[in-house]
């Protein structure tokens, strides 16, 4: 039984099977193994759209075992603990593997523990998440018949951040459609500042929260649901004490406090996220739990033969498939000049990471960023006749709906340059 690689990585999602797939295009004799114990692999960015509706979740998962590359061993196992400064590492199996090189990219996973009484109300079917079942979100729309529409995020990182959004503003518009949104009052209360960090995004955002006539809310952590009464209470962050502020049916009791109460009819959460368990239990992690790598050349700021990519990677930018298009051939550079005794010279990932930000059925935004914020749209975009993607276009929404998914299992998924 082999338990050695020259290079080993973890996780199978987006970041592990491109970053084995580039490899191999570099060089066939590369040795690599993938430790994944899950036997699906699933298309999330799409999750958005199976939540309202307009996709078919089935056309999201592919077996595992049909992504590996060709040549690269598919360890089907669960890592329990990284001993880094031996450079191996021990499994569910019980069975330790040994590296060279390390690539960590197993991606996060949600910790419902984070907000009192939310795994309880997952279980009860009281909020629903795109993030946890996105068909379930689409069944409790279908079934609302109006009233209190609230959608919130946590204080967390998360995968990409403004999902939580895109799937009110498709409420937004199935509401109108089905001719319950002059009965129906939409609040989105979230902890962060601003409605987007990018600023022209942002603009464009506010124009869209005011068409829908959405209670925009920054400053609202979500902290505890009482699935049995409906309720959901949020912690504002800018205010000093505890007193409570009840807001029912759109009506606002004032009152000089920061601790908020919402009551509901449909609630769409995303739940906060943290690094893997045995990510943060190791010496690989920053003072915040994710991986400390090097922002631009994505090395392990201490162990030098460990790289991290991906969702689980320290990086203040959004955790997105995007980025991780970016972050990949760095990464793969970085490695291949280490298996050729040169130095990691590759410092070319500037933070890039975009959103699609869908608005409604046909329509949608495309923010593309880096760690400045800066808006940077891809040149790329002029070929489908898209000159401004901070505004909403049809042509947007196909691009998400049709040309990403295709791009996705056909290029990326192969270690084809996109």
């Amino acid at each position: 039984m082999k338990t050695h690689y020259q290079i080993l990585i973890i996780g199978a999602g987006t970041a592990g099977i491109m970053t084995a797939a580039q490899l191999k295009k570099r060089n066939l004799n590369i040795d690599i193994g993938i430790i994944d114990a899950s036997e699906l692999h699933y298309y999330q960015p799409a999750f958005t759209l199976v939540g309202a509706g307009a996709y078919d979740k089935k056309k999201t998962i592919k077996p595992t075992k049909d992504l590996i590359p060709s040549g690269v061993d598919w360890i089907q196992d669960m890592v329990i603990s990284m001993d880094v400064d031996n450079n191996r590492l021990s499994t569910k199996e019980g069975i330790t593997y040994t590296y060279d090189y390390l690539v960590v990219c197993p991606g996060l996973v949600n910790d419902l523990s984070l907000i009192e009484g939310l795994a309880d109300a997952v279980e009860k079917g009281v909020v629903c998440s795109n993030y946890i079942d996105p068909e379930y979100t689409w069944k409790l729309l279908q079934e609302f018949k109006g009233g209190t529409a609230i959608f919130t995020q946590p204080n967390t990182p998360i995968k990409c951040g403004g999902a939580p959004q895109k799937i009110m503003y498709l409420a937004c518009d199935y509401f109108r459609k089905k001719g319950i949104d002059k009965n129906t009052k939409i609040h989105f209360p979230m902890p962060g500042s601003v409605i987007f960090g990018v600023k022209p995004i942002a603009e464009t955002l506010m124009k869209v929260v005011d068409r829908y006539g959405i209670d925009f809310r920054p400053f609202h952590n979500p902290i505890k649901i009482d699935a049995d009464h409906k309720k959901v209470y949020f912690k504002r962050t800018n205010m000093p004490d505890n007193k409570c502020v009840v807001i029912s049916d759109g009506s606002t009791t004032v009152a000089d406090g920061s601790v908020v109460e919402m009551s509901f009819d449909f609630l769409h959460l995303a739940p906060p996220q943290v690094a893997p368990q045995f990510v943060r239990e190791s010496n690989l992690v920053n003072t915040a739990g994710w991986l400390d790598v090097d922002l631009n050349s994505l090395q392990h700021n201490k162990y030098t033969n460990v790289f991290g990519l991906g969702d689980v990677a320290g990086l203040p930018t959004a955790k997105t498939g995007a980025a991780i298009r970016k972050q990949v051939p760095v990464v793969v550079d970085n490695l291949c000049k280490l298996l050729d005794n040169k130095e990691v010279s590759n410092k070319e990932y500037k933070g890039y990471s975009s959103c699609p930000l869908v608005t409604g059925y046909g329509k949608m935004v495309l923010a593309e960023f880096n760690y400045k914020n800066e808006f940077t749209p891809d040149p790329k975009l002029k070929q489908l006749l898209i000159n401004t993607s901070d505004q909403e276009h049809w042509r947007l929404w196909m691009l998400k709906k049709y040309m990403l998914p295709y791009l996705y299992w056909n290029k990326m998924m192969k270690g084809k340059q996109v």
